[in-house]
């Protein structure tokens, strides 16, 4: 058993990137973290904050983007159960919201890498100004902001960077400090005020010497993130110290209760999410008394970035935070922790796969009719005999690609086919039109319609196949 987390923040992370809540259904998770101990928001917003001006054209079309009425009455609400919000606003990699669209394709480092800004336009650095401005300007009283900067991929492969680094002395490492530095210093410029967070990664292999050369010290508080349920403490401690060390004592953790496991996972295991906070105690409890951990701040992606599919929605993911929340609050993950996260929620487990209810209380665990809805079409979409029916005896025996082309089937068995691959798809119809009927209450209709064509149609489309393919088979066999 390790101390329970040191005082700090305890912020959760709302990745809008993909699937945004709909207004209500917001203000009822932020009244669920609230009583989970939740003390801030950092709010990723993407194409779903409303941009206005040049900026308009970075507002999703699939879906809505928030209202400010909306961003608004988010924060005010979030303040209201004690909450502070952080916005998150990428401002180096992971532009890819915004380097997608054709006016900003000039402002790529490459031409194929739609998520890194090219650091040497001017106009980039004015435009990542701008949206701050905005965001900023949409926050009243703001006093912490999230600059992102992580996963800056192909730095240095752009043919202007080829140029600078030319120079001897010049590194890739060199270049990524001077842009987050020039951003970093406009930032304290426009709002002298401003705490300015960073994801660290970018920072990992650098030298004290190289970081305290940077400029970037006292500007900036790197948010070292791993997510691993395996998570290396001594690397971990060692790498937050050479921050310290160079002059960074302001640090914060980020973990992860969700979309970190794989790009398309559905259903998340609440103990692979707990064994990375575990390991997190395990740090804070190892660092030296000079570190100022400010906090931590658990993550739930909800795609690994702008362009890539869905991870798993927060209903299905709300057991998997109330734990690693009470892990924190704890200090460990046992009986009488899992005791309070089943009380605190209404069911019987915190492995949502296997929960069941135990309280008729809707407002214990909002979200819950379709996270129950979600793990029961996910073990449908899972099962072998769904997963496998091409690869049936049946199936392999006496309807094989051979056999389909040339029309030559055995009616009495192709027929039995018929009729289980039609079974199939009438019930993966049924339970998929009744996630899509819940989901809808809680999310953008594009939502449903994305979620359910990247998790359903790809298994459904094969069975119905098979059921076309032995209609045109027997036509021709019988009369």
């Amino acid at each position: 058993m390790c101390p329970p987390w040191p005082k700090g923040k305890k912020l959760v992370h709302l990745d809008l990137k993909g699937a945004p809540p709909r207004a209500e259904y917001l203000h009822k998770l932020i009244e669920l973290f609230s009583r989970l101990g939740v003390d801030g928001l950092l709010v990723e917003y993407e194409d779903v904050f409303p941009y206005e001006g040049e900026l308009e054209l970075l507002q999703a079309t699939a879906q809505p983007a928030y209202s400010r009425e909306e961003v608004l009455s988010m924060q005010e609400f979030a303040k209201s159960k004690g909450m502070e919000v952080i916005p998150l606003v990428q401002t180096f990699g992971h532009m890819e919201f915004v380097l997608k669209h054709r006016p900003m394709w000039g402002l790529r480092e490459l031409a194929h890498c739609v998520g890194t800004l090219n650091p040497h336009r001017e106009e980039g650095v004015r435009l990542v100004m701008e949206m701050l401005r905005q965001v900023v300007e949409l926050h009243p009283g703001l006093n912490t902001l999230h600059i992102g900067a992580d996963e800056v991929y192909m730095l240095g492969e752009g043919e202007e960077s080829k140029l600078w680094l030319a120079t001897p002395g010049r590194t890739v490492e060199q270049l990524f400090l001077s842009h987050v530095t020039k951003v970093a210093k406009a930032i304290k410029e426009a709002w002298p005020h401003m705490t300015i967070v960073m994801w660290d990664d970018m920072m990992r292999g650098m030298s004290q010497d190289t970081l305290k050369a940077s400029g970037l010290v006292g500007l900036v508080q790197p948010m070292l993130w791993d997510y691993t349920p395996n998570l290396d403490v001594d690397r971990t401690v060692s790498l937050l110290e050479k921050y310290c060390s160079a002059g960074m004592s302001e640090l914060w953790a980020a973990s992860s209760f969700k979309g970190s496991t794989s790009v398309y996972t559905c259903v998340p295991s609440t103990q692979r999410h707990v064994e990375n906070h575990l390991q997190w105690l395990k740090v804070a409890a190892s660092l030296s008394a000079g570190i100022n951990l400010k906090g931590i701040a658990i993550t739930g992606w909800q795609r690994y970035d702008h362009l890539s599919v869905l991870c798993e929605l927060m209903p299905v993911a709300l057991p998997s935070l109330a734990a690693c929340l009470q892990t924190l609050l704890q200090g460990q993950f046992n009986a009488e922790g899992q005791s309070k996260v089943t009380e605190q929620l209404g069911i019987s487990s915190v492995e949502v796969e296997v929960m069941e209810r135990r309280s008729a209380v809707d407002s214990l665990f909002p979200g819950r009719r379709l996270a129950e809805l979600i793990v029961e079409l996910n073990a449908l979409l899972n099962s072998e005999d769904i997963r496998f029916f091409e690869n049936s005896m049946l199936v392999r025996g006496w309807l094989s690609p051979y056999q389909r082309q040339r029309k030559m089937v055995t009616p009495l068995i192709t027929m039995q086919i018929h009729s289980q691959a039609s079974a199939y798809v009438a019930t993966l119809q049924q339970k998929a039109e009744a996630v899509r009927e819940e989901m809808v209450r809680l999310y953008p209709d594009s939502t449903a319609q994305e979620w359910i064509e990247e998790h359903v149609s790809p298994v459904m489309a094969p069975l119905q196949r098979i059921t076309e393919d032995i209609i045109a088979c027997v036509k021709e066999m019988v009369p």
